[in-house]
């Protein structure tokens, strides 16, 4: 079974229609890269999956189960987002407890002490972060936070908005290998959003190449290893990364 379908997905802002006619499945335990420029419609795809982006049309459809628009909770379980800035999606007034305790709290999940702990360990933090604020952590520490919001449903499915573009280099390899990681170990599906071809081929299987919200081209990751993209805007996007598509170490 796939875990993530789209079909004739068409999503607009307003009047603007920013995604046109996108159609691609991830299977269960893939991980698949949406790449392209920034204002290619990558975010914008991610949201309308997560329930972020109401106004869309097409099908939407994850682990089986076609999607509504707005928010669905049965979604919710098994669908869970992180995103781009570190600093700005975790409340600065909550501790990271009640951070990790809220989606417990809204699904009715008990036990949420025991939860707390045991995702702060997955992700690689010890217990002395439970109760500290997010301004009391660093770049990196804030992002395993969020990767353990995300995972407190243990959802299925990750969709990753640039999880480290707003790190330093020596950060985004420690979350690249978690993430790493945490797949294996949970079973997780991911899609992830890039302009980085190096994270693309350490962390993915496949990728979509999307310009002006239309995908030109869906390749292997041992096709971006080898260079041998076919459209020409994807040998441009190898050309700018200087040729280069290596695994981060």
């Amino acid at each position: 079974m796939n875990a993530i379908t789209l079909e004739s997905l068409d999503i607009s802002y307003g009047d603007t229609k920013v995604v046109h006619e996108v159609g691609f499945s991830v299977a269960e335990g893939e991980s698949f890269a949406l790449v392209g420029e920034s204002g290619s419609g990558k975010s914008t795809i991610l949201r309308a999956i997560a329930g972020l982006a109401p106004d869309w049309e097409g099908t939407i459809e994850v682990l089986g189960r076609a999607r509504s628009h707005g928010v669905d909770r049965t979604v919710s379980r098994q669908v869970q987002m992180v995103f781009q800035d570190p600093y700005g999606s975790l409340h600065p007034r909550k501790t990271i407890d009640a951070t990790l305790s809220e989606p417990l709290a809204i699904h009715g999940i008990g036990n949420r002490g025991d939860r707390v702990e045991a995702m702060l360990a997955a992700v690689g933090l010890d217990q002395r972060f439970r109760f500290r604020f997010s301004h009391q952590l660093s770049g990196g520490q804030r992002q395993r936070v969020a990767i353990a919001r995300a995972l407190m449903l243990e959802p299925k499915v990750l969709l990753l908005d640039e999880p480290t573009s707003a790190l330093d280099v020596s950060v985004q390899a420690e979350i690249l290998n978690l993430l790493k990681r945490l797949r294996r170990e949970q079973g997780l599906t991911y899609l992830l959003v890039t302009h980085n071809l190096p994270v693309v081929s350490f962390l993915c299987d496949r990728l979509a190449v999307m310009r002006h919200g239309r995908i030109v081209e869906i390749a292997s990751v041992e096709q971006l290893k080898g260079g041998d993209l076919r459209a020409p805007y994807s040998k441009e996007l190898l050309a700018a990364s200087d040729g280069r598509a290596s695994v981060i170490a």
